[in-house]
């Protein structure tokens, strides 16, 4: 699938790195071709008033690939984690991943960074580079052993790759399904600190800067967690941080009456940390925000809250739940999709996440203020776990371009 004639959307207002602007936006052999030249004769023409032209989304950290559900969160790429079955630990599972997808949507296979992700022998990396892995990630898990995290890291460095590191002290959480303290106690529930995150954070960021690589941490949730990314930030280290839209909509009380739904990883955290995740969002210390895609059906989640699998199911969501911090004036639209396409595509190395001339033309034209209520038994995901169930929200993908090309979100 190609781009056979140039497409100009017109009337829009372009959400581009330099903020706003309103414009013509020209789409030629799937690339963008230019920002503000008028149609050309010969052009398709998409009218595109009073809505947003902004980058395809790119959602990094995901553990499905679930299409109609992607496209219809205006997401056009994703970065797939490695906790598949089998783990994605092998060239030839890489380069099969990263060929699927196509040509509608773009898969950016992260590698296991251990062997059947157990945390002991490193994988082999620049094989699976070559095969076209996008970073590194050490899945669900943290790797417990600190002379391998380094090796990993050093290892990473050499390749230029950014790893994705799961943050939690394995030892202090195993078992754990919730967060410590009165809801978990009242309820019952396995627990763990939530210092569990600090800890994981202080050591992998030391290793990292002893290290010099790069690496993103696919959650920090907690307000000591995020202290420790903005000091390490602050002093040059080379981390950024993501978030999910249930860390930043939700606290621990979405767990009192035992809905699976919200049976997350990390689990969901107090409310003063809640706040503290808003509070990153708007001073720059989250670079991320994504959907942590991870659709379960009933055999995961008809479940005690106990033994249900964690996970949601998050990229048809992802769009309103972002667009709910410009409305609260936490931030402006230019940051929202700052937070979910630029700065993702910038960790992963890809030409894409903004409009700028040269870049793919992966092209979402959004209505802000269309209403829809979330209902998660009409989601396009293969299962419609979401604890935003029922939520009346804001904010819809009315056209989606995919180099260019148009798919129905």
């Amino acid at each position: 699938m190609k781009q056979q004639r140039p497409l100009a959307i017109t009337g829009g207002r372009l959400i581009t790195p330099d903020g706003p602007r309103d414009a013509t936006l020209r789409l030629v052999d799937g690339r963008i071709d230019a920002l503000g030249q008028e149609p050309r004769d010969g052009d398709d023409i998409v009218d595109a008033k009073g809505l947003l032209v902004a980058p395809g989304l790119v959602d990094l950290g995901v553990f499905a690939i679930d299409k109609p559900a992607f496209h219809f969160g205006g997401i056009t790429r994703a970065a797939l984690m490695p906790d598949q079955s089998p783990p994605l630990d092998l060239p030839s599972r890489v380069s099969y991943i990263a060929k699927s997808g196509k040509p509608d949507f773009w898969v950016h296979p992260l590698a296991a960074a251990s062997r059947g992700l157990q945390g002991r022998e490193i994988a082999e990396l620049a094989l699976m580079r070559e095969a076209g892995a996008r970073g590194i990630a050490t899945g669900r898990q943290w790797i417990a052993d600190s002379g391998v995290m380094l090796r990993l890291l050093q290892y990473a460095a050499m390749l230029d790759l950014v790893v994705v590191a799961h943050a939690e002290d394995a030892t202090l959480v195993a078992g754990a399904v919730a967060t410590a303290g009165e809801i978990a106690t009242r309820r019952g529930l396995p627990s763990a600190p939530a210092q569990a995150e600090a800890i994981a954070l202080t050591r992998d960021i030391a290793l990292a800067e002893m290290a010099g690589a790069r690496i993103h941490f696919r959650q920090v949730t907690t307000r000591a967690g995020l202290d420790i990314v903005r000091s390490a930030k602050a002093r040059g280290v080379k981390v950024t941080c993501g978030i999910t839209p249930a860390h930043f909509m939700l606290s621990d009380l979405a767990t009192v009456d035992f809905r699976t739904f919200a049976r997350l990883s990390p689990p969901l955290r107090s409310e003063p940390d809640r706040q503290a995740v808003r509070e990153a969002i708007a001073d720059g210390t989250i670079d991320v925000v994504a959907s942590g895609h991870d659709p379960r059906g009933p055999e995961d989640k008809r479940l005690p809250f106990s033994d249900a699998q964690p996970g949601m199911a998050g990229a048809e969501t992802l769009l309103a739940m972002v667009l709910s911090l410009v409305r609260d004036e936490l931030i402006d639209v230019q940051r929202a999709f700052e937070l979910v396409a630029t700065a993702p595509a910038r960790i992963l190395g890809v030409e894409a996440g903004a409009i700028a001339s040269g870049f793919e033309a992966d092209i979402a034209i959004v209505d802000p203020d269309k209403p829809w209520v979330i209902q998660s038994a009409r989601m396009e995901a293969t299962a419609g776990n979401t604890p935003f169930d029922g939520q009346p929200t804001q904010g819809r993908v009315t056209k989606l371009y995919k180099g260019g090309m148009r798919i129905n979100p």
